[in-house]
C-alpha cells in the first residue's frame, strides 16, 4: 500500500480532500488546533481518508525525557487524535539534538512509551542523525525512522514512511529529474506500507507530480 500526502494543508483543506486521503496535521506541532477546526477537518474529510498528527514541540524540547511537560503534551496530542480518529504520530527532534549513546536510549524509552498510545509511531531524527544510528532502538521500540529516500536511501523494513524537505531545504521545489528518480526508486521497493511525505514549500504541486509519476 502506497500513501501520499503532504505536511499540513498546503491548499484550502476542501481543495486538498478532492486530490489526497491522507495529511500529516502541522498544528498538533505547535499546540492544539482549535475544537471547531478539528471538527469541520473529520465532517470534510472523505470516507477512507487518514489523518497523521505531528508530535508537540515540547517533547523534542525536553529531550524526549519523561516528565510532566511531556507527559501534558502528550495527554493533548491523544486528544487530537481521538478526534480526527488518527493512529500515527510522528515526532521531530530539535535541529540542535545531537546523536548520541545517551540520547538514543531515552528515545527508544519515549518511543516505547508512545506506542502503547499510538498504533504507528515515527521519528524523524533530524540533520545531526544518520537514520541507520537509531533504526536498531527504533526497531526495538516498534517504531519507524524517518529517511529521506533521495539522500539517505531507502528503508530495508517492510513499513516506511518518508518525509520529503525539498531538494535545498524547505523553500526548494523538486524539478522533474528529481520527481522521475524518487518514482523509480518507489517502484523498486518492496514495502508491505509505504508513505511519502512532501514537507517542501510547493509540497501540494510536487506530491501530484510524483502520484502521477507514480500512476497511483
Amino acid at each position: 500500500m502506497i500513501t501520499v500526502g503532504c505536511a499540513g494543508f498546503p491548499v484550502p483543506a476542501t481543495r486538498y480532500f478532492r486530490e489526497f486521503l491522507f495529511v500529516e496535521v502541522q498544528e498538533t506541532h505547535l499546540g492544539k488546533p482549535g475544537d471547531g477546526t478539528v471538527r469541520r477537518w473529520r465532517r470534510e474529510a472523505p470516507d477512507g481518508f487518514r489523518f497523521a498528527l505531528l508530535g508537540p514541540r515540547e517533547v523534542g524540547q525536553e529531550g524526549f525525557r519523561d516528565g510532566k511537560v511531556v507527559e501534558t503534551a502528550m495527554k493533548t496530542l491523544l486528544g487530537v487524535a481521538k478526534e480526527l480518529e488518527a493512529t500515527t504520530a510522528v515526532f521531530v527532534a530539535p535541529p540542535d539534538f545531537p546523536s548520541s549513546r545517551a540520547n538514543r536510549a531515552i528515545v527508544k524509552d519515549f518511543l516505547q512509551m508512545a506506542k502503547t498510545k499510538f498504533d504507528t509511531v515515527v521519528f524523524d531524527p533530524g540533520p545531526l542523525w544518520d537514520p541507520a544510528d537509531i533504526e536498531p532502538a527504533a526497531t526495538e521500540a516498534g517504531a519507524l525512522v524517518v529517511r529521506d529516500p533521495l539522500n539517505q536511501g531507502p528503508s530495508k523494513h517492510p513499513i516506511a514512511y518518508y518525509r520529503l524537505p525539498g531538494p535545498a531545504g524547505h523553500k526548494s521545489r523538486y524539478e522533474d529529474p528529481a520527481i522521475e528518480r524518487l518514482a523509480e526508486i518507489a517502484k523498486s521497493l518492496k514495502h508491505k506500507e509505504v508513505t511519502y511525505v512532501f514537507t517542501n514549500v510547493d509540497m501540494f504541486a510536487d506530491a501530484k507530480r510524483f502520484r502521477k509519476a507514480m500512476k497511483l
